[in-house]
């Protein structure tokens, strides 16, 4: 049984673990106004609000939204946001067949509201992640247009953590508050010795510079702050944030938990590794859990994750054995490398 909450109103849905978000909103809620396309997270027909936050609800389990505030286009009747970019859609022929336009109104309403008064490239630059095979865009463009010209953009929310300047120490970090239901488990195997292992990972410094595009900014006790890039095609983001970071050399075991933004983008994760003796060198296992929100949640489902962490993980391993000797790791993957090992997790996973 999931719980959700859909448009202000608690729902009970008997649906398997594996229930896509937006199949639970159409056959189990019976809210039809979120629509199917491409089912990939391309075309964006299946917009909603999660805890006011635009996401392809075809990438998202049903279970993965319990305990948060879901708003779908029927929930949005009463806005008087939608209900300009409404009439102002209806005027400027901003609709033909229909099929795009509740997850369109879904990101139109996000965009007034977060940005306010904004001109016709940035809106064009928003509208990136949904598709309209009718319009052209113009008529869209221009209605957004229209509605944004009139309103200020909304308070901003609660501050999420931000980039600790290098200067300062971070404060303490708590762990994760929310929960990390995507999860997977990795291994490498490593040509080194156990404690040799253990020496680079336990020095945070070395151990970072060996996991490509991430960079430590501070650490005080089990304070940490870092950042690490992420870049899948147009979707780019440099995730800065802070966590805390515990070391237990006895098992030779480390925990690192922590949350970190960048812009609409939001991580919190959890990453626990250990290092065994394995034959003449050692084996390091990684038990990874995290959570997405904003733009990038599209690909935050294990299947489409598996491949890329397997690939970072593979780099890792090699960079800690290249550090061991005293060479310098290589720079981060390019998007392709990215892209090849998305498509092998996701084909792995299906085979």
């Amino acid at each position: 049984m999931i719980t959700l909450t859909v448009n202000g109103e608690a729902r009970d849905i008997a649906a398997p673990a594996r229930t896509h978000l937006a199949d639970a909103l159409r056959e189990h809620c019976g809210l039809t106004g979120t629509h199917l396309g491409c089912e990939q997270g391309v075309c964006g027909a299946c917009t909603v609000l999660v805890e006011g936050q635009p996401m392809r609800s075809c990438l998202l389990y049903a279970h993965e939204a319990a305990g948060m505030e879901v708003t779908t286009i029927e929930g949005l009747d009463d806005d008087p946001v939608a209900a300009a970019l409404r009439d102002a859609f209806n005027r400027h022929h901003a609709l033909q067949c229909g099929y795009c336009t509740p997850g369109m109104m879904v990101t139109a309403r996000d965009i007034v509201t977060r940005l306010g008064a904004v001109d016709e490239d940035r809106i064009r630059a928003e509208l990136a992640g949904n598709l309209c095979r009718c319009t052209g865009y113009r008529g869209i463009v221009r209605a957004i247009a229209e509605v944004a010209a009139t309103r200020p953009a909304l308070p901003a929310p609660p501050p999420r953590p931000v980039a600790v300047p290098t200067a300062a120490p971070p404060p303490a970090v708590a762990a994760p508050t929310a929960a990390l239901t995507n999860r997977l488990e990795h291994a490498e195997t490593l040509a080194l010795a156990p404690d040799a292992a253990w020496a680079i990972l336990s020095d945070p410094a070395r151990a970072v510079s060996c996991l490509p595009g991430a960079r430590l900014l501070h650490r005080e006790g089990e304070a940490i702050a870092g950042e690490i890039r992420v870049a899948l095609g147009p979707l780019a983001a440099r995730f800065a944030g802070e966590g805390t970071l515990r070391l237990d050399a006895a098992t030779r075991t480390g925990v690192l938990r922590g949350r970190g933004a960048e812009g609409a983008n939001a991580a919190e994760g959890e990453v626990t590794w250990q290092v065994e003796p394995a034959g003449a060198g050692s084996l390091l296992r990684l038990d990874i859990g995290w959570r997405l929100t904003g733009p990038l949640a599209q690909f935050s489902r294990p299947a489409l994750v598996r491949g890329l962490v397997a690939g970072l993980a593979a780099d890792f391993a090699r960079n800690l054995e290249g550090a061991a000797r005293g060479e310098a790791p290589p720079p981060a993957p390019g998007l392709w490398a990215l892209l090849r090992r998305l498509v092998r997790g996701w084909f792995g996973r299906r085979a």
